[in-house]
């Protein structure tokens, strides 16, 4: 944006009438803007944000996951065992997860725990999502 030193006098002038305005008449102002000119401040604003806060800070990685069952696979009882041995149900409460993915089989797992998990159960042919 222009810095207040180099505006022309019509733009400054323009500032300062934006100024003297209250919000309804303001809100007004931007609204006739938008549908006249096509133009919209709300993404410009998403965007700095975004990328502003992207370079200043990096994005903190999540500690624990939700380990979701998307699909049973092929090999459904090979899936139950895995279920079972992940999650420690027992064979009705596993064989009812799988037969009703995509579900949360667990929740709140450690990092290590769930690319454990997540392995266990992709090789015994389902699909899985940590969330």
């Amino acid at each position: 944006m222009a810095d207040a030193a180099t505006l022309s006098k019509e733009e400054q002038a323009l500032i300062d009438a934006l100024e003297k305005l209250n919000v309804v008449s303001l809100n007004n102002v931007v609204k006739y803007m938008e549908t006249t000119y096509g133009i919209s401040a709300a993404p410009a604003a998403v965007a700095v944000a975004a990328g502003g806060g992207a370079a200043a800070e990096p994005v903190e990685e999540k500690s624990t996951y939700d380990i979701e069952l998307t699909e049973a696979g092929g090999q459904k009882i090979a899936v139950i065992k895995a279920v079972r041995e992940v999650t420690a149900l027992g064979l009705s409460e596993a064989k009812a997860k799988v037969d009703t993915a995509p579900q949360v089989i667990k929740q709140g797992v450690p990092k290590a725990e769930a690319e454990e998990a997540k392995k266990k159960l992709e090789a015994a042919g389902a699909k899985v999502t940590l969330k």
